[in-house]
């Protein structure tokens, strides 16, 4: 005996996610369709992939910022699941992109354009917030110096900078946010004051600050800017196992270094607009890449990560690109 649920057309995935989870799941190439076939519900089968609602889908967008007009009916789509890096030089629309997904811009409206998260057009930032966890450059620098460790954490819960009187939090909140010191091994900080940690830590708590909801999508921007060598390799290790732990990633930045390997797919924007997007390994190219900055590189991968450097496509097999590959 079975039991099939009624799904509307765009139903969550995650719904279906945690329904099929919990039941054993007989798979059959057919219409997504989900139909009710008897009241045993020992077993769920799945007629079909059900759709995948796209996390951002942007369709002829037109927005200003000011006077300025940052994209001219941009469209772009990024699924749940698919981890995206967007990659441009300063002036690209990112931060126009990031607060597309934030809700702090709008496009202009018009027939056949709109912008959507997670298949809506409208959120409020309560509901959004479990969905989606956003460290932006613009957050850090705007941090107090004063807030200790463990409260930059709490703020999550109530989206604010610092924490307040009128805010109460329980129990529960006061331990996610220990485990998520634990997790990233800054417990030890945890009074300490946002202005006395290093640029490495405060990044932690910020990080931290952003999965206090456990969103299923992680967005960061330019995060291991101003961060030297070690901090840097720690950060995108700690972004590595958060992807191990299904978290979708969307990384916005101009360095090319930063992109982890499980990265799939590149968007590179460049004034407003989409220069390629595709594969990781079509698009990181030389001859892109000096097409984005307007300054002639070469681009080198080593074990899934991806560096530039000037001029012509060096020779491999000497020095110490003797384990490297140049990418034309």
């Amino acid at each position: 005996m079975f039991t099939l649920l009624y799904l509307q057309e765009g139903a969550c995935a995650s719904l279906a996610q945690n329904i099929l989870s919990t039941r054993r799941v007989v798979r059959y190439t057919l219409p997504n369709v989900v139909r009710r076939i008897s009241k045993d519900d020992s077993t769920v089968r799945l007629l079909g992939a059900l759709p995948m609602i796209p996390i951002i889908d942007i369709r002829n967008a037109t927005v200003y910022r000011g006077r300025t007009r940052v994209f001219d009916n941009l469209t772009l789509s990024i699924p749940e699941g698919e981890h995206t890096a967007i990659l441009g030089p300063n002036g690209a629309g990112k931060t126009t992109f990031l607060k597309l997904l934030t809700r702090e811009v709008y496009p202009v409206q018009k027939d056949g354009a709109h912008v959507r998260l997670f298949g809506l057009e409208r959120w409020n930032v309560w509901g959004l917030r479990a969905r989606l966890g956003l460290v932006s450059h613009e957050l850090h620098h705007a941090y107090p110096d004063h807030v200790r460790g463990r409260d930059v954490i709490l703020s999550g819960f109530y989206t604010s900078i610092g924490v307040w009187p009128h805010q109460v939090y329980t129990p529960e909140q006061v331990a996610r946010a220990d485990a998520l010191m634990e997790m990233f091994g800054i417990r030890d900080l945890a009074d300490t004051p946002f202005g006395q940690m290093s640029a490495g830590q405060q990044r932690r708590f910020l990080l931290a600050r952003a999965l206090v909801h456990d969103p299923h999508v992680l967005v960061l921007d330019e995060p291991t800017n101003g961060l030297d060598l070690k901090a840097r390799f720690q950060y995108i290790a700690l972004v590595r196992r958060l992807i191990a732990q299904g978290k979708t990633l969307i990384l916005v930045t101009h360095r090319i270094e930063e992109i982890p390997p499980e990265v799939e797919r590149v968007i590179l924007l460049k004034q407003g607009r989409v220069l390629a997007d595709g594969p990781k390994v079509d698009v990181l190219t030389s001859a892109h890449l000096s097409d984005l900055f307007e300054i002639e590189v070469s681009v080198v991968q080593w074990n899934g990560f991806y560096q530039v450097v000037p001029g012509e496509p060096p020779e491999t097999g000497h020095g110490d690109l003797h384990n490297a590959s140049s990418i034309h």
